[in-house]
This record gives C-alpha cells, sequence and structure tokens, in this order.
C-alpha cells in the first residue's frame, strides 16, 4: 500500500531582485520582436501624412546650423578652429540632435505607451530603447548631409574614423541614462516632459556645440569634459574637420560618465517600473 503523501505542494517565493540582476538585460534580447515591431510603428507614426517625411531629418539640423552661423559666425564672429563655421557648427548638430530626439522620445515613451502598462507585461524599457534607435534613421539621413559637405569642402577623414563607433556608444549610453531617468520622473510628475523643450535649449550650451572649446580656460577642460557630449563632438570634428589631435582624455572622461549615467538611469527605472501601471 502506497502511503506517500498526495497532496504535496511546491512553493514559489516572489522576491524583488537586487544588485545587478535587477537590471534583467537578458529580458530585452526575449523580447526582441516586440522592440522591432515598436521601432518600426515609431518611425511610420513618425513620418505619417508629413509631406517631406524624412527630409525633416535633413531640415531640422540644417536650419539650426544656418541661424546658428548668421547669429554665432557672422555677427558674433566665435571662433571655428580655422574651418568654415557652418561646417563646425553642422558636425555638432549631427550629434547633438541624436542626443536631443533620443532625450525628448525616452522622456515621453511611457506617457505615450500608458495603455500598454497595465494590459501586458514587457521589458519597460523597451519603451525609451526605441526612441533611440528610430531615432537612426535621423542620425544616418543628417550624417550623410555632413558626408557630403565634407565632400564639397575637399575634407577626407583619416584613420581615426575607426573610433567613430565608440562616439556613439558614449552618445548612446549618456543619453539613454538620462532619458530612462526622465521618462521614469515623468510618469510621476508631469511637468517633467512640459519642461523638456526649456531643458533642450540649456543644454545645447552646455557643449561645445555653437561654440569652440578653446572658449574654455585650459585648466577647466577636464572638468568641463564630464560632458560625455565634449569628448563626442570634439572627437567628430577631430575625424571630419582635423581640427585638433583625437581627444582621448575628453572621450575617456565622458565615456566613464556616460557609463555612470547609463547604469544610474537604468537602475532607478527598475526600482519604480512597479509603479508606472498604476500613476501613468
Amino acid at each position: 500500500m502506497n502511503t506517500a503523501n498526495p497532496t504535496t505542494t511546491n512553493v514559489i517565493r516572489i522576491r524583488p531582485t537586487r544588485g545587478w540582476r535587477s537590471l534583467n538585460l537578458a529580458d530585452l534580447w526575449e523580447y526582441r520582436d516586440l522592440l522591432y515591431f515598436l521601432t518600426l510603428r515609431d518611425v511610420k507614426a513618425k513620418y505619417a501624412q508629413s509631406i517631406l517625411g524624412v527630409g525633416w531629418a535633413i531640415i531640422n539640423p540644417l536650419i539650426q546650423t544656418l541661424i546658428f552661423t548668421v547669429i554665432f559666425g557672422n555677427l558674433a564672429k566665435l571662433d571655428s578652429d580655422g574651418v568654415p563655421y557652418l561646417l563646425f557648427n553642422f558636425t555638432a548638430m549631427v550629434a547633438w540632435t541624436y542626443f536631443s530626439g533620443i532625450l525628448t522620445g525616452a522622456t515621453g515613451s511611457l506617457i505615450a505607451n500608458r495603455s500598454m502598462l497595465s494590459k501586458i507585461y514587457f521589458p519597460r524599457l523597451i519603451l525609451p530603447i526605441t526612441s533611440a534607435i528610430s531615432m537612426l534613421i535621423d542620425f544616418g539621413i543628417s550624417f550623410l548631409v555632413l558626408i557630403g559637405l565634407l565632400i564639397y569642402y575637399g575634407l577626407v577623414p583619416d584613420w581615426s574614423v575607426f573610433a567613430l563607433p565608440l562616439l556613439l556608444l558614449i552618445l548612446l549610453l549618456a543619453s539613454l541614462g538620462i532619458g530612462t531617468f526622465l521618462a521614469a520622473l515623468a510618469v510621476q510628475f508631469r511637468d517633467v516632459q512640459y519642461a523638456m523643450s526649456l531643458l533642450i535649449r540649456v543644454l545645447i550650451y552646455s557643449a561645445p556645440v555653437v561654440y569652440s572649446i578653446e572658449l574654455i580656460p585650459e585648466k577647466w577642460r577636464i572638468i568641463y569634459a564630464l560632458n560625455p557630449l565634449v569628448g563626442v563632438i570634439e572627437g567628430m570634428r577631430s575625424i571630419f574637420l582635423h581640427t585638433r589631435p583625437m581627444p582621448w582624455d575628453y572621450i575617456l572622461a565622458g565615456g566613464v560618465v556616460a557609463i555612470l549615467l547609463f547604469l544610474g538611469g537604468s537602475f532607478y527605472f527598475r526600482r519604480t517600473e512597479r509603479l508606472f501601471a498604476d500613476v501613468a
């Protein structure tokens, strides 16, 4: 006769993850199909019923560059490191437009998709990352315009062009780090999203977009380079415009800060993730 207990019970304990495991980045790979379709949806929605379509990816940075060229290049006569100011500024605008686009898109990503948050489970981190991937199209188009300008002015990149992927990675980590933090904050405080346009206008002057880094006293430049955009912009100018040797010290300083921003923003995002469905 079998005397085994027929009512054996399996107990599953659900505990919050801690440390590095709390990021659970492996989930992003498991939900890669969702990431693909959300990115495709964002791209289609961005250019839907638009006469110029992807032409806006050229117009936005180009118009800003022309305005800055008139104001800072022609009127204020700011130094442009010995190259035409239009080219000097547009090189920076390619990086800046990508950064600001991710920042704006990531910050509003949770609110724009709040209907999804309470209905299905998926890694919420996918939403701000979707903004970063969809902005790659705009970056690619404006980059092609930059190549056209370089050809027109007779400038050819040297071997340092192989550092460009590193610069893009730093730019991506920094923008996603700030973007994920602001996205989580914007769910609870809508003022964050409303203040984004003002924040973008202020941040553009925190990096050498419209002016040369030569305006910064030399003893303060390494501290100034803690802004990841500094190393990225000066690196791109070094690659394409040959304004100065590759600024590896600026790139290293900005790269470390970019990693810290990404980790800090991602951890904060995951810690507050459980509140998104309730307050979005």
